[in-house]
């Protein structure tokens, strides 16, 4: 065995086989959260999360809303605390915490349980402290992952929400068995693409080494499933390159964020492959009326080869492009960051704000060691 210390990209590369081991067990991974779910008719579904499962979260949630024809809502643990926990009585709601050590989610399961509801923890550590919160603890496949910059984490998370909308579609009757099976066969593909997207996206860093390692501001723009993408790829660039990154909905970045643009800023476009897609590709070809550092993933032949970053397959689904496209924004959020030497946190951060202020028990540290 390599006493070689794990790393973002370690955990990268291992998610194609995460995804296939996990899709070939699908029943037996969502089995217990689909039973709860198919126990009543169901109003709406809550997914409490923050952070990077809040964007795997949102990666999936249009395709829940397609397969389950059900209202998804995802909420901060902080927001669902404070007030924003009016629930219909027949609404199901899970909590998620990959390390199951976040005081906030803790929390919410608490939350729960005082308003009478069954608290449900999504994690990828059922040994941790959400085992003394919740009723019911679901681990969701992830596996092992000891980077705190998670990346194997968002892709499972998002699989494993997929998943359980296919197989509580099939058992509330809002999946035919036939989609089932061409949804699954589609996910089993995700494996081979995901690698795909990580050799095309060293591709495109190589090209433009010069530009991802000059990174000043980033923007990034999606639709629907698309944004959740864009959502994950602005939390890993600001987190470990350690820039300014903020993701916008396509409409809403042009309608005032759009303003502020320079030739010095940085904008990733993703396209939806779907009914955002024509504007996605405007939004990019008007960004570089502005700025040279400009990039998108896209099959459009309005798009320049050489700042895109192709996908080489049918995609009969493209709400499940999150399970292959995270890796284009996981690689550079690694590659740019270790370029660039800067893993290291700014010394009055690491010796105050940490201090000042914990997100995780005491537990996190025999899992993900900082």
């Amino acid at each position: 065995m390599s006493d070689t210390k794990p790393t973002m990209l370690t955990y990268i590369e291992q998610t194609p086989e995460q995804l296939k081991r996990n899709v070939e067990r699908a029943e037996e991974l969502t089995g217990a959260l689909v039973d709860l779910y198919v126990q009543r008719p169901r109003h709406a579904i809550w997914i409490v999360a923050c952070g990077s499962s809040f964007n795997g979260a949102l990666c999936a949630r249009y395709f829940m809303m397609r397969y389950l024809k059900r209202e998804v809502k995802i909420v901060p643990p902080a927001t669902f605390i404070f007030g924003e926990h009016d629930l219909h009585e027949d609404d199901f709601v899970f909590v998620i915490s990959q390390s199951g050590c976040s005081t906030n989610s803790i929390q919410a399961l608490d939350l729960l349980r005082e308003l009478g509801i069954t608290a449900i923890g999504l994690t990828g550590n059922v040994a941790s402290d959400f085992k003394d919160h919740a009723d019911l603890v679901v681990d969701y496949g992830v596996g092992e992952e000891t980077v705190g910059y998670v990346t194997k984490g968002v892709a499972t998370l998002a699989q494993f929400l997929m998943l359980f909308a296919i197989e509580a579609g099939v058992r509330t009757g809002t999946v035919t068995p036939e989609q089932r099976a061409a949804l699954l066969d589609e996910m089993a593909d995700a494996p081979r693409r995901h690698e795909a997207v990580q050799q095309a996206t060293w591709d495109l860093y190589r090209r433009h080494i010069a530009d991802f390692t000059s990174m000043t501001v980033v923007n990034h723009v999606g639709f629907l499933q698309a944004y959740g993408i864009a959502s994950e790829g602005a939390l890993k660039f600001g987190e470990t390159i350690q820039i300014p990154s903020f993701a916008y909905e396509g409409e809403e970045w042009i309608h005032g964020p759009n303003l502020q643009l320079t030739p010095s800023y940085t904008v990733v476009c993703v396209d939806d492959f779907g009914p955002g897609s024509e504007r996605a590709v405007d939004i990019y070809l008007a960004a570089r009326t502005v700025t040279d550092h400009a990039f998108i993933i896209s099959n459009s032949d309005r798009v320049d080869d050489d700042h895109a970053v192709r996908l080489p397959f049918d995609i009969a689904e493209p709400l499940m492009m999150p399970l292959y496209v995270l890796p284009f924004y996981q690689i550079i959020a690694h590659q740019a960051t270790t370029d660039l030497h800067r893993w290291e946190k700014h010394p009055l951060f690491e010796e105050r704000f940490r201090k000042a202020i914990s997100t995780k028990t005491d537990a996190i540290d025999t899992i993900m060691p900082n």
